[in-house]
């Protein structure tokens, strides 16, 4: 057991599993313009932003909290008037619906421009705040907080320290040498007190479920599944109310309901798809506290871990993985121990692997519900000993090395799905 490798693993769980106010890419466009907003002396009068690609997919379709508005001009435009740039990710929670109409007047007077950065950074936003001749520039890139430099008035003010300094790789890379065992070592042993913080996760998430069952939010995919319970068409029991109350979740967080989401690696829906399976099966068992609090680190935790072989933003989609996190939540929770959590990563690798991510949108709940039901069929098959082997496509003998084959295909040549991806979309 590698208990040296434990608080690296808090760390980075504390870190990457964070309560965030709608979907993160329009969320970091608002927050570097509430950031540029807190130096300028004047009113604003123009707002200019340039993203990298992968951030102008996420940013396209995806409902931004308390606007009813979709987009990343409406985001740089609520995030200057009104954001709270020490909120971080929940920069837009205090809104009001005198801030829109203001954010709204400017985008329909043609103050708020858009467009897309020619940068190497997987995540990028540089956001300008104009008041007559005083601008205000805030760049974030390469995580959705992370600001990388601050010019006032065409003056360099602040930079950010390489991110490649040894210091830092040891701070985000936590896993090297670790394996999918230490994590389940980790979860199942590590002191109760140390990862209870994590039980925020169901609070969080599940409350935004319960928004989505009663509010009529997105394509209303979880309403759909409760609905037809109703009229017989469905029954009951453990798949559907996975499919349902995880799918909810996702419904009110892409269509911008003024809940927050508890993330993981900088996405809600990740934090959605490693959270609520693993909350309805300890719920379905009606087990202790303690038992749903190592799930949901477990689920977390593994969810993380297969992230960090991937690039931040991909042409993956990363409900897939965050569900595969879930799956090993789900196995435990059901009796598995760590062979059949490896049976049932490699099952749904074999199953999901290869979903794109065609931008952050409501459609993105029904990425987020099948990805959550090839769990909840994965975890069942490797509790009766079957499972996809290594001698089938992608998947290898071990969750570990499949993950790292997925992986490749994620950096690799998905990179160009991802180019081939974001041309269909601006050119519809």
């Amino acid at each position: 057991m590698k208990t040296n490798l434990w608080n690296g693993f808090i760390d980075v769980v504390k870190r990457e599993v964070v309560p965030a106010l709608g979907c993160t890419e329009p969320v970091s466009v608002a927050l570097a313009a509430a950031i540029a907003v807190e130096k300028l002396n004047g009113t604003v009068e123009k707002i200019t932003a340039l993203v990298s690609p992968n951030l102008m997919k996420n940013g396209m379709g995806v409902g931004v909290p308390g606007t009813g508005m979709v987009g990343l001009p409406i985001a740089a435009a609520v995030g200057a008037i009104a954001g709270e740039a020490k909120a971080q990710l929940e920069v837009l929670k205090n809104i009001t619906p005198e801030d829109v109409a203001h954010a709204k007047t400017l985008i329909d007077a043609g103050n708020v421009h858009v467009g897309v950065a020619d940068v190497n950074n997987i995540l990028y936003a540089k956001v300008t705040v104009i008041s007559g001749d005083e601008f205000i520039a805030v760049t974030i890139a390469d995580s959705h907080t992370h600001v990388m430099a601050i010019e006032e008035n065409g003056i360099t003010t602040y930079i950010a320290e390489p991110a490649n300094t040894a210091t830092t790789t040891k701070k985000v890379n936590p896993f090297e040498g670790a394996l999918l065992e230490d994590i389940y070592d980790f979860a199942l042993n590590a002191p109760l007190e140390d990862i209870r913080f994590i039980e925020h996760a169901s609070e969080l998430n599940d409350a935004l479920s319960e928004e989505g069952l009663t509010g009529k939010y997105g394509l209303q995919i979880g309403a759909t599944f409760q609905r037809n319970v109703d009229r017989g068409l469905l029954s009951g029991g453990l798949l559907t109310d996975v499919l349902r109350r995880t799918a909810a979740a996702s419904d009110a967080r892409m269509d911008g309901a003024m809940k927050p989401a508890m993330s993981n690696s900088g996405s809600g829906n990740q934090g959605i798809a490693a959270t609520m399976p693993v909350v309805v099966v300890a719920d379905f068992l009606k087990v202790d506290k303690e038992k749903t609090i190592r799930a949901l680190m477990l689920s977390h935790l593994t969810a993380i871990y297969i992230k960090s072989h991937q690039n931040k933003l991909s042409a993956l989609c990363g409900a897939t993985t965050a569900s595969m996190g879930a799956v090993a939540g789900m196995t435990w929770l059901l009796g598995g121990d760590l062979n059949k959590i490896n049976n049932a990563i490699c099952s749904m690798i074999g199953d999901i692997a290869g979903i794109i991510c065609d931008g952050a949108k409501t459609s993105c709940a029904m990425k987020v519900s099948s990805s959550a039901g090839s769990a909840v069929k994965s975890a069942l098959m490797a509790l009766d000993g079957i499972h996809v082997t290594g001698n089938e496509g992608i998947v290898a003998d071990n969750a570990d090395a499949s993950i790292r084959n997925l992986s490749a295909l994620a950096n690799g040549s998905m990179t160009q799905t991802d180019v081939q991806i974001l041309d269909i979309m601006v050119n519809k």
